[in-house]
């Protein structure tokens, strides 16, 4: 009686494990080769498996089979590529499991030389009485794997991953596979159409990943000079780029001559042939982007109908690789301009450490966040942390926009609250939300917290615009969040516009201060409250004596989420200010003769600090020119600070005036208005800043 199961009783899945057990018994078999070409599309082979995934039975004698080692008893991941042994495994346990087919999943098989088979494997349950499972492994027909080659090489703008994807690829038609790319395109420049023999090239991509010998050409070395220049010429004969066959070592020798080359560019010892096929971009003229190289022994010549296949694979993709160099171009540019932005180390008054860290790979390491400190003239310095929304160029280009802006704006002396008033007109004025939000970014709802140091009161004054509150270590090792109003962020239209506010903190000397983004304290198990506990709590545990940069990095370790949903920000500032005995203050009646008691004041305290004569000459007449404007031009009283910093005195004067002081050219004849030109020849610089009760104009005399 025929025991073979019913449709009526038997899933799909079953008639298949039945059918690929009767083969197994049977000997395999086989798809027909075509005579005429000599190529063998499709391939059907099959394993049995037992529980612990080892090989009961095979049949893989198909020729395009070889060297796959599938021996009884052996594991089946034997098989494998390492990389694929976990994914592979727990989809054959879950089989086992569930008894639910994987069918047709692409898979690599790794053959005794090293080189891979790209086949379709199918997982399916044994078939009873039989236990464990069959897998059947197709030989990938060319067109299908032309398809998923072109699919793989398309979903990375990185031009390396771009280019390692497309070796992986040719592996199918040889032993080894290069991707040699001209400089231009892997640095991201721009590439134009090349003169005879000028093409440099640079080995991009290289598969296997093996042990190579020394002297070979592997991924980021340049090609020697003769083989750029012999591989050009190969592959833009008559000006017309082709793939060229060079077919056994003899033949390399005769082309690439000296051993240094073949040294560079011959992967073995033994005869072997290369099939060079140039990437190219269609125009008048076309454009190299480089060249693939596929190698193979010598005893398998590359017949006609591959070389068509490699030629079409190389096409296909070569605007894959193009698109990469853009991207590479657009992403060094913007990363220039992150560096930019970047803080730098600290002055005399204050010591800066940051740490940026983008979401993930695909933002191209950019991001909307943004952190910036620098001092400003007056002696103070900004600290600010900001936060686009989304990630990659667009945001990071919105990014660099509102961090020069902030920098501009406070160096010409505005208040935090004041620049984030400009900074939301700006938002508002930078969105496009329909283009913003299709690339994963939008201005609207941008955040930014702005910091204020002076090093004389020792104080911060701070504005947040929808940012987190900072954290801030006292001297005595006690850290805590500051009590900071909240605020909508920059844009936020739908909001009762409120005017932002500014929060004045005491910070003394060796009090530690930290900004960051919501990413660093953000994880969906815990609450954001006690996220930002858990920076305090980090931040409590760096001590005064430690390195500032190395702290950072250990609080952000820390703290940071294994899987991110966001950039990582943190911008830590230890505050230092000026010693008692470099700096003093005093308060004089708007009076005629305000300008000789400072300068007799100012007389007293130069000498005591030692300074030069020809410097005290200076700031004498300095100071004594802006108190007599202070007590021309404003009421209340005159506030006169003189400051002791490395690079020379820093002199302010304020009063309770809020026009603004401009330099103007001056008549001959006219009896006033010489003041500023006098403070404008004597300083380095000079500048005004606006107050709650006025202004200050401060000026810089060198030492």
């Amino acid at each position: 009686m025929d025991s073979t199961p019913s449709p009526s009783s038997s899933s799909p899945f079953d008639l298949v494990s039945s059918a690929l057990e009767r083969d197994l018994s049977g000997g395999g078999a086989s798809a027909p080769e075509d005579p005429a070409n000599g190529r063998q599309d499709q391939i059907l082979g099959a394993v049995s498996l037992d529980r612990e995934l080892r090989i009961t039975r095979c049949s893989l004698n198909a020729p395009v089979f070889a060297g796959l080692h599938a021996g009884v008893g052996s594991p089946f991941v034997d098989l494998l590529p390492p990389g694929d042994v976990p994914t592979v495994t727990r989809r054959l346990h879950q089989v086992l499991q569930t008894g639910e087919a994987h069918v047709a999943r692409i898979q690599r098989l790794r053959r005794d030389d090293g080189s891979e088979l790209v086949v379709s494997m199918s997982v399916l349950p044994a078939a009873a009485p039989q236990e464990g499972l069959t897998v059947s492994l197709i030989a990938m027909a060319t067109r299908l794997h032309l398809y998923a080659a072109e699919t793989a090489i398309g979903t990375s703008l990185d031009i390396g991953e771009t280019a390692q994807a497309l070796a992986q690829s040719l592996l199918a038609w040889g032993d080894v596979a290069a991707v040699d790319l001209d400089y231009a395109v892997w640095t991201g420049e721009g590439i134009t159409g090349h003169g005879e023999g000028r093409i440099r090239l640079r080995r991009a991509a290289l598969v296997p990943d093996r042990a190579w010998p020394e002297g070979y050409v592997t991924p980021g070395d340049d090609l020697p000079g003769d083989a750029s220049r012999l591989l050009a010429l190969a592959v833009l004969r008559d000006d017309t780029p082709q793939a060229v066959v060079i077919p056994d070592r003899e033949a390399l020798e005769r082309v690439f001559g000296g051993a240094q080359v073949m040294r560079a560019l011959v992967p073995v010892d033994r005869s072997a042939g290369v099939a060079c096929i140039p990437l190219v971009l269609a125009g008048e003229p076309p454009v190299v982007l480089g060249v693939a190289e596929v190698w193979r022994r010598a005893d398998r010549p590359f017949r006609d109908s591959e070389l068509f296949d490699l030629q079409e694979l190389v096409a296909r993709t070569a605007h894959h690789v193009d698109l990469a160099r853009q991207h590479q171009r657009e992403h060094t540019q913007v990363l220039a301009l992150q560096r930019r932005l970047l803080p730098r180390t600290g002055g005399d008054t204050v010591e800066i450490a940051s740490v940026y860290q983008p979401t993930t790979p695909d933002s191209a390491g950019v991001g909307g966040d943004w952190v910036n400190s620098f001092p400003l003239p007056d002696g103070r310095t900004a600290l600010v942390v900001g936060d686009v929304v989304g990630h990659g160029l667009g945001a990071a280009a919105i990014m660099g926009q509102l961090s020069m802006e902030a920098r501009a704006l406070l160096s010409a002396g505005l208040a935090p609250d004041e620049v984030l008033e400009h900074l939301d007109e700006t938002v508002t004025l930078l969105d496009d939300a329909d283009s913003g939000l299709a690339a994963g970014y939008s201005a609207l709802g941008s955040t930014c917290c702005i910091a204020l140091y002076d090093p004389v009161s020792h104080q911060v004054a701070l504005s947040s615009a929808g940012h987190l509150p900072p954290v801030l270590l006292s001297p005595d090792g006690h850290a805590q969040q500051l009590a900071v109003r909240p605020h909508p962020g920059l844009g936020a239209e739908f909001a009762l516009r409120e005017p932002f506010d500014v929060h004045t903190f005491d910070t003394p000397p060796g009090s530690l201060l930290a900004l960051y983004t919501d990413g660093l304290v953000e994880d969906p198990a815990v609450s954001i409250d006690e996220g930002i506990g858990r920076l305090s709590a980090a931040v409590s545990t760096v001590h005064p004596w430690e390195d500032l940069q190395q702290a950072a990095r250990r609080v952000v370790a820390a703290l940071a989420p294994a899987r991110r949903r966001d950039d990582v920000t943190l911008l830590l500032a230890r505050m230092i200010g000026y010693r008692k005995g470099d700096t003093t203050t005093w308060r004089l009646p708007a009076r005629p003769d305000a300008p000789a008691r400072a300068r007799a004041r100012i007389a007293a305290l130069l000498r005591q600090w030692g300074a030069a004569d020809d410097t005290t000459e200076t700031v004498l007449l300095l100071v004594s020119e802006l108190v007599a404007n202070a007590v021309r031009h404003a009421t209340g009283p005159v506030t006169v600070r003189v400051i002791r910093a490395g690079h020379g005195l820093l002199c302010e004067v304020g009063d309770t005036g809020n026009g603004r002081p401009r330099l103007s050219r001056g008549g001959l004849l006219d009896e006033g208005g010489r003041g500023l030109q006098i403070v404008h020849r004597l300083t380095t610089r000079w500048g005004v800043r606006w107050t709650d009760t006025g202004k200050v104009v401060w000026a810089e005399v060198a030492k």
